[in-house]
């Protein structure tokens, strides 16, 4: 007995969601199958795509998406239904809002993967609004952070419904440094640099980069060749770049955009930055711990779910930019201590928050929600014919 697993996205760039379905698909145990579904998005999907061919996950690409609700909902329950899916599982608010109505539709259980709400702009605002109201509606909500958790709980959703399963992180991606990394970050800046502080993320007001660029001005006066790259794309990027001219870092506060070669990269930082006003669970902070990359982060969301501080690396004050430098700077000019918390760092990550230990609780959750798991059973452990089987 086979259990089938469909998840369903509207992916725009292979990014942290993607590598943790990819990730779970991987790592799930014999007896599970997982297939995608992907709503088009003008094309943007095709990133996720080149993975999934690669892999030994199918995948369907969707014909009909929003506002032709109706069309997209029918379509997608006949998905359901000719690949004998056993479970739902929505990613993000789209993916949420059409997967329910389908699976309800179809009759098969449906869980949601809440990550996160970005507060993106006034648009991604009224559909997060009607994502909130939706996920009463699922079987289970998983959470990625107990502190999404609490957010969940407070928007109506019943403690019964709500799991909390952790991202995940690949560390063999980081097994093998390259050294030539560094040379070409150092080159990217018109003089020379001695530090080089990392961050990277969507563009966006929530992840507060602005005040990521605040506290580069203060470190900058105090050790003028650091350098600070910051990876991503988004809407903000203009009001980024106007506000690094403002201040005058225009040769050392560098905008790289979104780099498919970040895990090449990452291990090249001496420290990584995170200046956000909220989180899920943040999958770059994962991926500067299997890098052995020390952190300084605002605490927000489930960040400190991952940074331990002053073991693993430093936690302040969400919109703070002025303790955000004050800690920059001091881990910048002590690198016994930075190498100790990138190594317990490197450690945490590999003995916490990998795609075996998340497999593992998927799995019980899918039982939970399906007959298979009692099916399985019987399978492998048959009743003898002659005893009468119970209810």
């Amino acid at each position: 007995m086979t259990t089938t697993i469909l998840h369903l996205t509207a992916s725009t760039f292979f990014g942290g969601p993607e590598r943790q379905m990819l990730g779970l698909a991987d790592a799930l145990p014999p007896g599970y199958a997982t297939r995608f579904a992907l709503f088009r998005e003008g094309g943007r999907a095709e990133a996720f795509l080149e993975r999934l061919r690669a892999s030994r996950h199918a995948a369907t690409v969707l014909e009909h998406d929003t506002p032709q609700f109706a069309a997209a909902i029918a379509e997608l329950s006949k998905v359901i239904r000719a690949d004998r899916v056993d479970l739902l599982c929505c990613h993000g608010y789209k993916a949420g809002l059409l997967g329910r109505m389908a699976a309800r539709r179809v009759g098969v259980p449906v869980i949601a993967v809440s990550r996160g709400w970005t507060y993106e702009s006034l648009k991604v605002n009224l559909y997060e609004g009607l994502d909130r109201l939706n996920l009463r509606g699922f079987d289970r909500v998983v959470c990625v952070s107990e502190a999404q958790a609490r957010k969940v709980r407070r928007v109506g959703v019943p403690r019964r419904k709500i799991v909390v399963i952790p991202n995940a992180i690949d560390v063999s991606r980081f097994a093998t440094p390259d050294p030539a990394a560094r040379a070409e970050l150092e080159a990217l800046f018109p003089r020379p640099i001695h530090h080089l502080v990392g961050a990277a993320g969507r563009l966006s007001p929530e992840k507060g980069f602005d005040l990521l660029i605040d506290a580069a001005a203060t470190v900058l006066r105090h050790a003028p060749d650091t350098g600070f790259v910051l990876c991503g794309e988004g809407g903000q990027r203009a009001t980024l770049e106007r506000r690094i001219a403002d201040r005058g870092l225009q040769e050392r506060f560098l905008l790289l955009g979104l780099r498919p070669d970040l895990d090449r990269l990452l291990p090249a930082f001496d420290l990584l930055a995170q200046s956000s006003w909220t989180e899920g669970m943040p999958n770059v902070l994962l991926e500067a711990g299997a890098a052995g990359v020390p952190v300084v982060a605002t605490a927000a969301g489930g960040t400190a779910e991952i940074v331990v501080d002053g073991q693993t690396g430093w936690l302040v004050p969400t919109g703070d930019a002025s303790a955000l430098a004050d800690r920059i700077g001091l881990t910048l000019g002590d690198t016994l201590r930075r190498t100790n918390l990138g190594r317990n760092a490197r450690q945490q990550v590999r003995g916490r928050f990998d795609f075996v230990n998340q497999a593992r609780a998927y799995v019980e959750l899918v039982d939970r929600l399906t007959d298979h798991a009692q099916s399985r059973s019987e399978e492998s452990h048959p009743v003898p014919p002659t005893e009468p089987v119970r209810a």
